[in-house]
């Protein structure tokens, strides 16, 4: 096999993933999406593995899968977690943040921990 075929398909792959996960407004789809992106890099670096004979490129790629599979995990937690908040796991209806300004709900949650601190006695 030419290796320009591995990278050309891995292109594809890391493209289509991308297209993913800035389309899709559900969290799932977008997680899957990024999958897709980790499997285009995990070609290239295998078939680089194979263009200089060397055992570097499967070592990375083997990393990557454990990566892969903890990144999984923690996304479907966080998936878990937005559809109990919210009953949806739309990401289009989330809040967007800014770094000036804190979100109400992490305002009220420090004022309460701090009620229950100072004042369970």
């Amino acid at each position: 096999m030419h290796p320009l075929i591995g990278f050309l398909i891995a292109v594809g792959l890391f493209a289509i993933g991308l297209y993913g996960v800035l389309t899709r407004r559900n969290a799932v789809m977008q997680l899957a999406a990024a999958e897709l992106m980790l499997g285009g890099v995990h070609l290239v670096l295998v078939t680089a593995d194979l263009v200089h004979n060397a055992l570097t490129g499967q070592s990375f790629a083997l990393f990557i899968v454990v990566i892969a599979a903890a990144e999984v995990g923690v996304g479907l937690a966080l998936i878990l977690n937005l559809w109990r908040e919210r009953a949806t796991i739309d990401t289009d209806d989330l809040p967007a943040e800014t770094a000036d300004e804190p979100s109400a709900e992490r305002d009220s949650g420090r004022e309460s921990s701090e009620m229950d601190i100072g004042g369970g006695r």
